[in-house]
């Protein structure tokens, strides 16, 4: 194999780059990416970044001795338009195209929008440097009411960041509890009572019917008539995988691109990683995770099997994630279903600081956390040793 073409420079294309590498390739290795600036860590643009106590040079991914290893071509400010998938060839949005023995697609996902948000004043989703420099700046000019949509995970800590702005902030989600799915009832009951323990006001089980305001936002109208006013409104309402580019390659698309356990399609020569991938098992069933801990253990999988030219290696995952908010940590191991026991192994869920173990006939599932790390990472363990591909 000569040469790779990654698409998407943020953190599953970078690691991409990094196990090609790492793993003995030594031909031309190009990434393109959308952003004119070089990959970066995304998860602190929430919190740290978001108030100002880091800046884009604390959350950058490379410096000069990975700049150096890597020998990376890149094609920045530049995105992928189409794939011939036969001549394995990316198509740039300036004309140009990038042809490849071996094309990796980790472009990520995009924010979802409300309808009719899009060129509205004070409307923001946070996704980039740019979002979250857009939403700082609106933030920090005087003392604007905030309403959140979306009790997520980036969501609750857009809400942490403006109550540790000092900022009237109100937390508007669908559903009874927030990340009740994920979480199941009584873990996001917990989690959900830090909003009121913070004084941040917490609307939860009716709909948002849309925004109020013309050129500028000045509220959020609610299924049921209510009106939340705001001079900012921030959506994390979740997001959908960009697959656009991809459209019309003969690739399968299905919330994400579709590919086996080893992360490679059905197209000889073409993976995926990240938020973008959507791993289906020999059983049929698939799975496709946004978390940080996918973007960096898959590539390793990817390269593996693109070095070998068909899948050697199955990527097993449990999946795991952490959230701070005010002040917390909320770690999570596993899988959650309807009916699985909760049973609190420390703390308690009162004093918002435990760590819980989720269990199935007896055996356990998932385990969770708040500000309880090493025993959360015993029973991650635990968990870790029950993970299968998909």
């Amino acid at each position: 194999m000569r040469a790779v073409a990654v698409v998407g420079a943020s953190l599953a294309g970078l690691e991409t780059a990094r196990a090609l590498r790492d793993q003995g390739f030594e031909g031309r290795l190009t990434v393109v990416g959308d952003e004119a600036r070089p990959p970066y860590d995304r998860p602190p643009l929430s919190k740290e970044y978001l108030l100002g106590k880091v800046g884009a040079a604390d959350i950058a991914l490379l410096d000069a001795d990975d700049e150096a290893r890597l020998e990376i071509d890149w094609r920045l400010g530049v995105r992928a338009v189409g794939l011939d998938r036969t001549r394995r060839a990316v198509a740039l949005s300036d004309g140009t195209e990038v042809a490849a023995d071996a094309v990796v697609a980790a472009t990520g996902a995009a924010p979802r929008r409300l309808p009719g948000s899009a060129g509205m004043a004070g409307v923001h989703v946070l996704r980039s440097l740019a979002d979250a420099d857009a939403l700082r700046a609106d933030l920090t000019a005087g003392a604007p009411a905030v309403a959140v949509i979306g009790g997520s995970f980036i969501g609750a800590e857009i809400a942490s960041a403006c109550s540790a702005l000092g900022l009237e902030t109100t937390v508007v989600e669908a559903l009874g509890t927030p990340l009740e799915p994920v979480l199941g009832p009584q873990v996001a009951g917990a989690c959900a009572g830090l909003h009121a323990d913070n004084g941040v006001r917490l609307l939860c089980g009716v709909p948002v019917r849309g925004l109020r305001g013309r050129e500028r936002v000045t509220g959020v109208e609610l299924a049921d008539g209510t009106v939340v006013q705001a001079d900012v409104v921030v959506m994390g309402i979740g997001a959908r995988p960009n697959t656009d580019w991809l459209r019309g390659s003969g690739l399968e698309l299905d919330d994400g691109v579709v590919c086996d356990t080893g992360l490679l399609t059905a197209a000889g020569g073409v993976a995926a990683v990240g938020d973008v991938a959507r791993l289906r098992g020999a059983d049929g069933a698939s799975a496709r995770a946004e978390h940080w801990t996918s973007a960096t253990e898959q590539p390793v999988v990817a390269a593996a099997n693109l070095l070998a030219g068909r899948t050697v290696r199955e990527y097993r995952r449990t999946p795991y994630f952490w959230s701070d908010q005010y002040g917390m940590r909320l770690q999570f191991a596993g899988e959650v279903r309807p009916g699985d026991e909760v049973r609190i192994v420390e703390g308690s869920f009162a004093e918002r600081s435990f760590a819980a173990v989720y269990e199935r006939g007896g055996e356990p599932t998932a385990a969770a956390a708040v500000n309880r790390p090493r025993t959360f990472t015993r029973l991650r363990r635990g968990i870790g040793r029950a993970a299968a591909p998909v």
